[in-house]
């Protein structure tokens, strides 16, 4: 990590009460992530993949720096990219100790305000943000809400902001009536859910609509698990497309306190961490986050 960066880690944060953040103009953000799993019985070939470090760049949001680690030192670590362009960690371990650490630590800058990310227009055009995924498969309810909401909009940003609306009302926040394998169609039928449930059913909407839309895996200031929200892809009269950032689950758009780290089809494409071991025992998963500004104006 380049010196100036990691002084960043070190320095106090910012009390947000007292700061204006939606007018900063240059922002400066820490990420410290911890990922613990802890067995209670021998477990040999671990596979495991992890989706926790910030994308180089993001509209106005850069990655500064970022460094991730492993408490196992004999394990295999290989680092890529996946179809969506996120930086991606697998890890392997021929044989897992008892507790195993995956640590992100990352300083990120957002200067300029918020800007939404550019799309190349081969991405825009693509099917990938269009084509129903398994999480997002519409039913019928979902065709009316989405033929309803295009009856009522001007164009495509209209119908995103009406959508972004519709379904915060739709869906009541409520922890653990749901999973990470819940469909968009389950959690509007329940009419409760987390972020994701919210996230799937917009994406869900704006497919049926002919919008394509993407999922964001990412953080909220203030929040202390993860957070997601949408990405909705519009044409920006310059042949390319842009990816205007709706967040259902609070019924606004995206701003300075979302930091984003993936996005794709879903949350199967982006879960922050996934994998498989051999063994007849448990992996329990502990996880500390800590997220804060040490430079806003």
């Amino acid at each position: 990590m380049r010196s100036s960066a990691r002084a960043h880690l070190d320095q106090p944060l910012v009390d947000l009460a007292g700061v204006d953040l939606d007018a900063a103009d240059h922002v400066t953000y820490v990420l410290r992530q911890t990922f613990r799993y802890d067995y209670d019985g021998p477990a040999t070939d671990l596979r495991h993949r992890l989706v926790v470090v910030p994308r180089v760049l993001h509209g106005s949001l850069r990655r500064w720096i970022s460094d991730v680690r492993v408490s196992a030192p004999e394990a295999v670590v290989r680092r890529r990219r996946d179809r969506h362009g996120n930086p991606v960690i697998d890890v392997h371990l021929d044989v897992v100790p008892p507790s195993v650490e995956f640590t992100v630590q990352a300083v990120l800058v957002r200067s300029g305000g918020y800007a939404h990310a550019e799309v190349a227009p081969d991405a825009y055009r693509a099917p990938t943000y269009l084509r129903a995924s398994p999480l997002t498969a519409p039913n019928s309810v979902v065709l009316d809400l989405a033929a309803g909401l295009r009856s009522e909009s001007r164009d495509d940003l209209d119908f995103a902001q009406r959508c972004n609306e519709r379904v915060n009302g739709l869906i009541t926040y409520e922890y653990g009536v749901t999973t990470t394998s819940t469909t968009a169609a389950e959690a509007l039928a329940l009419g409760r859910g987390v972020c994701q449930d919210h996230a799937h059913v917009m994406i869900a909407i704006c497919r049926a609509a002919g919008v394509p839309a993407r999922y964001v895996s990412g953080h909220l200031l203030g929040e202390g698990g993860t957070h997601a929200w949408v990405e909705v892809l519009l044409a920006d009269g310059r042949g390319g497309a842009r990816a205007v950032a709706f967040d259902p689950c609070n019924g606004c758009p995206a701003g300075l306190r979302h930091v984003t780290i993936a996005v794709g089809r879903d949350y199967a494409d982006v879960a922050p961490t996934s994998g498989r071991f051999t063994g007849v025992t448990n992996g329990v998963l502990t996880v500390r986050k800590h997220l804060g500004v040490t430079a806003a104006a």
